[in-house]
């Protein structure tokens, strides 16, 4: 599947430092042990490399964790690997194939190999699919996460900006946030008490000081449709029948578990600003970073 870009070289040390300790004190929490895989753009201060999939940043090991990271390491995960993503989280180019990199290949779905997974976090939602690990952390501007997760069956969640460190060394847009994927709801819920932690480097963190919990999977509840609101989108109806008739069919589940269907619930404007991802993505882009990537698709 090209899921994974590469193999923690210290998994199975960490994991067996974590057993030992779990002996000797008890578990730090829900994740202490559990085997993760975060995104190839997510700094790792080991011997694993970050190179957002590029050829280019090939061979230099970052020398620190992203925030991110290291709250996950805090909380016991044991980060299993990296996995492959869109090339530079598919600002590549305007016509870039998502889960495609010069450094891991294409990604491929665990359904269907024939497929795309989608992207940018396309190894991410894969390997989770393929239970490779237990969870995954992608990264996203706007659904890098929530699409691999759409497209590879899982749970998934982009949480806002304030609520989550800017998770990627390689990110390309204020905006461009960390976010966790799951089997199920309760495994997001978990991760996202270690990721929603304030970063003192990252200001956006600072609003929801004062507001965030340590466990979310408090509010995991299994009559928590009843009574919503959820419009259905017709206009992306109409490519396959076999999809349609599977939505219609998971659209009477979602009405029997409470909830009511606004349908149809058309969005005008879809479609209207596409075009305000790429200014969002290269005016917000971090200065430093800006010139390297823009080298790396002129040597490419």
């Amino acid at each position: 599947m090209n899921a994974i870009i590469e193999i923690n070289p210290d998994a199975l040390q960490i994991a067996e430092q974590l057993d030992r300790e779990r002996k000797a004190k008890g578990p730090r929490g829900p994740l202490h042990g559990i085997p993760i895989l975060i995104k190839d753009n997510i700094d790792t201060g080991d011997r694993m490399q970050t190179t957002a999939g590029s050829l280019a940043l090939a061979g230099a090991p970052a020398p620190n964790d992203a925030f991110v990271a290291a709250q996950l390491r805090k909380a016991g995960a044991v980060i299993l690997g990296k996995t492959n993503l869109s090339e530079w989280a598919n600002i590549r180019s305007s016509h870039s194939t998502s889960g495609w990199s010069g450094r891991g290949g294409l990604t491929r779905s665990p359904y269907a190999l024939d497929r795309n997974p989608c992207g940018s976090s396309s190894g991410t939602g894969a390997g989770v699919s393929a239970n490779l690990c237990v969870a995954g952390v992608g990264t996203e501007t706007d659904g890098s996460v929530v699409c691999p997760s759409s497209a590879n069956g899982l749970a998934g969640m982009k949480p806002t900006v304030d609520w989550s460190a800017a998770a990627a060394s390689f990110r390309f847009a204020q905006s461009g946030h960390g976010g966790p994927d799951g089997a199920h709801g309760a495994d997001v819920a978990i991760l996202l008490g270690a990721m929603a932690v304030a970063d003192p480097q990252d200001s956006a963190t600072a609003d929801s000081q004062g507001k965030r919990i340590t466990d979310y999977t408090k509010f995991l509840d299994p009559a928590g449709l009843k009574g919503a609101r959820l419009g259905v989108v017709r206009k992306y109806f109409g490519f396959n029948d076999a999809v349609d008739q599977l939505m219609e069919t998971l659209l009477g589940e979602i009405k029997r578990a409470g909830a009511e269907i606004i349908d149809p619930a058309d969005i005008p404007t879809i479609g209207k600003f596409d075009e305000s991802e790429l200014t969002v993505s290269t005016m917000n882009s971090r200065p430093t970073l800006r010139p390297i990537w823009l080298a790396a698709a002129f040597l490419r």
